[in-house]
């Protein structure tokens, strides 16, 4: 299938992280021009090699997703290097630390929805007037499965990805109108860095990263195991996709679990 994604220019954040590098990957692979961001230059210098793109095909730029001019320069530099935007990815994001309530910190809380939710709004805010102009294009938000499902010492991380549903359900509604569609993935834990950090916060020393892995993908009705990066990167690619053009405030779950309704 052809998902008519070559020479889109795509908006892509965090791209230097497990589950941004598949993104940026898959684009590329479909012949898609990509502006993706990082929070280091060294980073950016490291990935660079590794995706064998044309010249011209992508560019990594350097911008701090708890700040609103740092995203915004993101959005407007991405703009001038490629003439456009098409699709936005908004994928940088935080786990968080686990805490019963008793000890969880307004601090903490602020430092995941600024990353989970705000960086999130600011770079739709920023993006959208080209999109509305071209009245085409797509966003889809990389969330989390946890949208949908509430973990007891969890609550910074859950309830930022339950307000980034609502977020993007609301501006799927706006953009709907103009012929932007936007949409979300909720994957479940995936087999990145992060998800190791996730592992050690809640179970320390207690477990190996195959227990840990056991314990939370056991109750899989398929594969047993986290997903790969890959795997949510080809949820967005249909998502991003014109094949999709029909689809709008939908939350698709990349968790080879059967899932409650949205």
């Amino acid at each position: 299938m052809d998902l008519k994604l070559k020479d889109k220019v795509v908006l892509v954040t965090g791209g230097t992280g497990g589950i941004g590098t598949a993104i940026v990957k898959a684009f590329l692979a479909e012949g898609a021009k990509v502006a993706f961001s990082s929070t280091r230059q060294e980073k950016i210098d490291a990935l660079l090699p590794q995706l064998e793109a044309a010249d011209g095909q992508v560019a990594g730029f350097v911008a701090d997703m708890s700040k609103e001019e740092e995203i915004k320069n993101f959005v407007e530099n991405a703009k001038a290097a490629f003439g456009t935007i098409d699709i936005v990815v908004p994928n940088a994001g935080y786990e968080g630390k686990a805490h019963p309530v008793q000890d969880m910190t307004l601090d903490l809380f602020e430092q995941t929805y600024m990353l989970n939710v705000f960086s999130v709004m600011l770079l739709m805010k920023y993006a959208a007037p080209t999109l509305i102009e071209k009245q085409s294009g797509a966003v889809v938000v990389v969330a989390s499965a946890a949208a949908y499902e509430p973990t007891a010492g969890n609550s910074a991380y859950v309830s930022s990805k339950y307000a980034v549903a609502g977020l993007t359900k609301c501006v799927a509604m706006e953009l709907g109108p103009v012929g932007v569609h936007v949409n979300y993935v909720c994957p479940g834990p995936v087999d990145t860095p992060m998800m190791l950090r996730i592992e050690k916060d809640f179970f320390g020393d207690s477990m190996t990263h195959e227990q840990a892995m056991e314990m939370l993908a056991g109750t899989y009705a398929m594969d047993k195991r986290y997903a790969k990066p890959e795997e949510v990167a080809n949820a967005v690619l249909y998502l991003a996709s014109e094949v999709s053009a029909h689809t709008a405030g939908m939350g698709m779950h990349v968790d080879s679990k059967v899932s409650a309704p949205n």
